[in-house]
């Protein structure tokens, strides 16, 4: 048995589908919490605080659009949404709006459970990077701060999903590299695309870290789009001295 430490809420009206996976996800180590609809799913993220929430898409006294947009508002915490809807478009909906990644019902608990391995495990180390440990990257007022794993522009902090900042530090320690989709999903999300639309989560995250960090996120400067290939980081410099570079708390 593994010996996870991480508290995830699992958040579903079918209670066949709690069950499942509260005694799965608990098998393998994780201390599990359980909601049956969005309101009740906010009151029990504001008590227990997991590491990582499960959210299904249809549910009563608050969808799970409605839930996760309200869960974005003072929180960076991943979320996975699980949908029964069929069309690419409505599961891309829960990407843009700040879900780190999606499963189709009906799916395999084994698949959910590497889903989950892969984002906590993502979140707790950064991405494999050039990057001397010391260094600051920086991009014209874009600074990413390597150790701190924190991004600036200019004078402000900005404010990164976990999932975006190893986005972001994959492409800029590969700056003037282009980088493949493909290579993206395996190295950020840990899966090979398998069906339809899979590559569609790295488009979302990409559009949603341009709207971040771009000036004009329409007319990128940045991330540029290789087509037919994948997407390419503006050549960063190595700032020796971060302590110079960045002063800020």
């Amino acid at each position: 048995m593994a010996n996870h430490t991480e508290k995830i809420l699992v958040v579903d009206d079918e209670a066949a589908v709690r069950r499942i996976l509260e005694t799965r996800l608990s098998m393998v180590g994780y201390d599990v919490v359980t909601a049956t609809d969005g309101e009740e799913a906010l009151q029990v993220f504001a008590r227990e605080q997991p590491d990582l929430v499960v959210l299904d898409v249809m549910m009563p006294n608050g969808d799970g659009y409605f839930t996760c947009k309200e869960l974005r508002k003072d929180s960076d915490v991943p979320i996975i949404m699980l949908t029964a809807l069929g069309d690419v478009a409505d599961r891309i909906t829960g990407l843009q709006i700040g879900a780190d990644d999606y499963l189709v019902k009906p799916f395999s608990p084994k698949e959910l459970e590497a889903r989950i391995n892969t984002v906590l495990r993502r979140l707790s180390k950064s991405t494999d990077s050039v990057i001397p440990p010391s260094g600051v990257m920086q991009v014209g007022q874009l600074q990413i701060d390597t150790n701190k794993r924190r991004v600036y522009m200019g004078n402000e902090l900005l404010r990164l999903t976990g999932r975006e900042y190893n986005l972001l530090e994959l492409l800029a320690s590969h700056s003037g590299e282009s980088i493949s989709r493909t290579e993206i999903l395996k190295k950020i999300w840990g899966y090979a695309p398998q069906r339809h639309g899979d590559l569609r989560v790295v488009d979302v995250h990409v559009s949603r870290l341009r709207s971040k960090i771009e000036s004009d996120p329409k007319n990128p400067e940045l991330i540029i789009t290789e087509r037919g290939t994948g997407y390419l980081f503006q050549r960063a410099k190595i700032v020796k001295n971060p302590v110079e570079a960045i002063s800020k708390v």
